[in-house]
């Protein structure tokens, strides 16, 4: 039986315990840098992929992501940033886990060969036509990824799968399937490693698009973030001020009146004659703030008249 890409040992790493210690570093490195490599040629199908889920989230879905193990990790690091980067409900996320909550502190590898429990998470979250689900699996037929993917197909959901071995089942039944084909592992198996590496990265780039087509990024800053601390109030003023270019105290008076949201505050900044009125644009254009400006800018009458 032909054994996984992801199973193979790296011809790199025969000897390697017999290594000294800054060797096998230099070693590990050079690894994680080849997985890294392997993202960009997949861009293709990450785009495809956010698209889905920008297209689920602002027809008013939900995302889910469905994993086990290390890639469950990874995908739960990319689930809890989402809120707080680009203000995306909460409660409009869902992270299936083999294993539950318990295996965030205990993540032992027998849940992840459970393909019903993966269907039942699916129905137990009550996941329905026009949400996504992203399942993500290094070798690409974890039985629980698997499983949850096929429930997800059932019920009509949008399905994104990533993957680390060519022609695996879970690229194989999605919508949109992103193959990292990263190398055998230093540590055969390991796919903490360079695969897990590989994942975090797609799943970066797949939510950051999705939330630019959803016009949570302006020129690159994060507009619809939830400043929830001081470090992020201090981003939310500097956002406004290189935006709208206002001063520190106009941006921060103008988060005042917006209760801390970014885009409507940028929106008074620029000229727009109160919060009704900032609101009422940010409708008009789905809450995309570039159109929004412009309408403002070619609407002179609406504009505030400045001392």
């Amino acid at each position: 039986m032909a054994v996984n890409r992801t199973e193979q040992l790296n011809d790199e790493a025969r000897g390697l315990d017999r290594q000294p210690s800054h060797h096998i570093a230099a070693l590990l490195a050079k690894a994680q840098e080849e997985a890294a490599a392997v993202v960009a040629p997949s861009s293709r199908g990450i785009a495809d992929a956010a698209d889905l889920v920008a297209d689920a989230l602002e027809q008013g879905g939900r995302l889910a992501y469905a994993a086990a193990g290390s890639s469950g990790l990874m995908a739960l690091a990319d689930a809890l940033e989402l809120p707080g980067t680009f203000g995306i409900p909460r409660d409009r996320i869902v992270v299936l886990l083999a294993g539950g909550v318990e295996s965030l502190t205990n993540l032992t590898g027998a849940p992840e060969d459970d393909a019903e429990q993966g269907a039942a998470d699916v129905s137990s979250a009550n996941l329905v036509q026009g949400d996504c689900l992203i399942a993500v699996s290094a070798s690409g037929s974890t039985p629980y990824a698997v499983g949850a993917l096929k429930a997800a197909k059932r019920l009509g959901l949008k399905t994104v799968a990533i993957a680390n071995n060519p022609g695996s089942p879970i690229l194989e039944l999605a919508d949109a399937g992103i193959l990292l084909a990263t190398p055998p592992e230093i540590i055969a198996g390991s796919t903490r490693m360079g695969a897990g590496t590989a994942q975090k990265i797609a799943l970066n780039l797949l939510s950051t698009l999705a939330a630019v087509r959803l016009g949570h990024v302006h020129d690159g800053y994060m507009v619809n973030l939830h400043a929830d601390n001081a470090k992020l109030r201090q981003r939310a003023v500097h956002i406004v001020v290189a935006i709208a270019n206002c001063s520190e105290a106009e941006a921060r008076t103008c988060l005042e009146q917006a209760g801390g949201s970014v885009k409507p505050a940028v929106l008074l900044a620029a000229g727009a004659a109160d919060l009704a009125a900032a609101l009422r644009l940010l409708d008009s254009t789905g809450q995309k703030l570039r159109p929004a400006l412009s309408e403002l800018e070619g609407n002179p009458g609406s504009r505030q008249q400045r001392a």
